[in-house]
């Protein structure tokens, strides 16, 4: 009897063992607990049997010259993304154009670029993804410069339809090389892709937080023309540069589409997330420095500096919460849900809401600004990598045709929330005042946090079930083959 117990004890731990081996053999790559630690190779069992390579702690040069392209392309994006915004609506103004069309000229970036995601990152295999950055680049710092001789143009409807026309394609382009842009990141730096996407967005918050006050600083030394001319030749300048150090990755096209990728109940989910977090983000450009304005009694010149402690400690706590995300995977998804809830109680607090009876004060604005800029890097870092790990868990291959679609997924779904959020925020704080306003869009991020949450819950619960049915399968299993042996 102690020697069948015995056998069966030995026989189930080398079960346990088959299992353990054959999980590490078959959890998709970016997914494993250890995937901070080990290459793609060794997880998907490549290479010699009991062979791990590490991977190495330096950068190559390779890897380097890939950071440099993308920070380049994210401080320049947002640099040109908001150069608009001190001068631009009074220039058009002047061409006669109505605020309601100023906001349509603001609006329609965001428009085209969820367009421009979905068709570049399906195809970014086929036209390749040095191509695609490079000449997005290109045509940016052609259009940006474009844009600075708009006031030549005659007034009224030609001035408009231009006006579009420049937008659009700015949109297009940007929209090209930052898709192209995430998938050489992630294909650069496969164990480490939260730690990099985080670290970079602070070139895109130095980008936001720059490009106003340079663009003010040009235009009232040297009028409209120059701070375009100035910066599309900065962008035109990065063109060679990026054609010389930027690695070619080819690939071979994948055969799922973006239709699959966004049906999946959890992507589905994380992209409403993703929707919220952005329109939050939007909803701000056209209200917060009205408020603010119209509350505090502030001089024009100080409104920015509202804006700062939003932009600052977004791109400070990114890089904290990019690899925080890498090192401990586990988290990704509670920092995705408890960050979601925190920007729901941060907008509620902004005006603060009218049930909280809570005086608005401008310290207290300032500092929930802060926690939102921190939150707000809590929820939408760790979204690329629960993408491709969950595209990875059903089925699709990995390489660069999945990194563009999770790329352009994105890019579209942000470009959604950066939509509705101006759009309906303007329209809010006309009929309900700044306080409501602020209030009803902390409860979409209020739902998809919850929502989220729910779903996180009930998808644990499934695996530790099934986990345990599969113990007890296996050990049935086990018995059966022994006993005819014992008898």
């Amino acid at each position: 009897m102690m020697c069948f117990k015995h056998r069966v004890h030995i026989a189930c731990e080398a079960s346990n063992l088959r299992r353990s081996v054959t999980l590490q053999r078959t959890v998709p790559y970016g997914v494993h607990p250890v995937a901070s630690s080990f290459s793609k190779e060794s997880i998907k069992g490549d290479g010699p049997p009991g062979s791990v390579r590490e991977t190495p702690r330096r950068l190559s040069r390779e890897q380097i010259f890939v950071l440099i392209s993308a920070a380049s392309i994210n401080f320049s994006s947002m640099m040109c993304y908001s150069i608009l915004g001190p001068f631009f609506p009074t220039e058009a103004e002047k061409k006669g154009v109505s605020n309601t069309v100023i906001g349509m000229i603001f609006g329609c970036y965001a428009l085209f670029d969820l367009l421009a995601s979905l068709v570049f990152g399906k195809y970014l295999v086929h036209i390749g993804a040095k191509f695609m950055f490079v000449a997005g680049i290109f045509v940016s710092g052609g259009v940006t410069i474009l844009f600075g001789v708009l006031d030549q143009v005659p007034e009224g409807p030609v001035f408009i339809a231009m006006c579009f026309l420049v937008r659009i394609t700015d949109a297009v382009s940007f929209s090209a090389a930052i898709t192209a842009s995430s998938s050489i990141l992630a294909k650069a730096f496969p164990n480490n892709v939260a730690t990099v996407l985080g670290s970079l967005e602070i070139f895109s918050g130095l980008g936001l937080v720059l490009g106003p006050p340079l663009g003010g600083f040009l235009y009232q030394s040297f009028g409209y023309e120059v701070p375009f001319i100035f910066l599309g030749c900065v962008v035109l300048l990065m063109v060679p540069l990026n054609m010389c150090i930027l690695p070619n990755y080819e690939s071979d096209p994948g055969k799922h589409s973006f239709w699959k990728l966004i049906t999946l109940p959890k992507v589905a989910l994380i992209s409403f997330v993703i929707t919220s977090l952005s329109s939050c983000f939007g909803f701000l450009d056209p209200t917060l420095s009205l408020f603010v304005l119209e509350k505090f009694n502030l001089p024009a010149g100080y409104v920015g500096l509202v804006f700062l402690g939003l932009a600052l400690s977004y791109a400070i706590s990114s890089p904290l919460v990019g690899l925080l995300s890498d090192k401990v995977p586990s988290l990704r998804k509670w920092l995705l849900v408890f960050g979601s809830l925190i920007t729901a109680g941060c907008y509620m607090l902004l005006g603060p809401a009218p049930v909280l009876h809570i005086k608005s004060q401008l310290w207290l604005l300032v500092l929930i600004l802060v926690i939102n800029g921190i939150s707000v890097g809590m929820s939408s870092i760790p979204t690329f990598l629960e993408v491709l790990s969950c595209a990875y868990e059903n089925g699709f291959e990995e390489g660069l045709s999945t990194m563009g679609l999770v790329s352009g997924l994105f890019g579209a779904v942000w470009s959604v929330g950066d939509f509705i959020g101006p759009t309906l925020g303007g329209f809010l704080y006309e009929k309900i005042g700044f306080e409501w306003a602020a209030t009803l869009q902390g409860l979409w991020a209020l739902t998809s946090g919850l929502v989220m949450g729910l779903f996180y819950l009930l998808e644990h619960s499934r695996r530790r079930r099934r986990s345990k049915l599969q113990n007890i399968l296996g050990i049935e299993e086990e018995r059966t083959a022994l006993l005819p042996g014992e008898m």
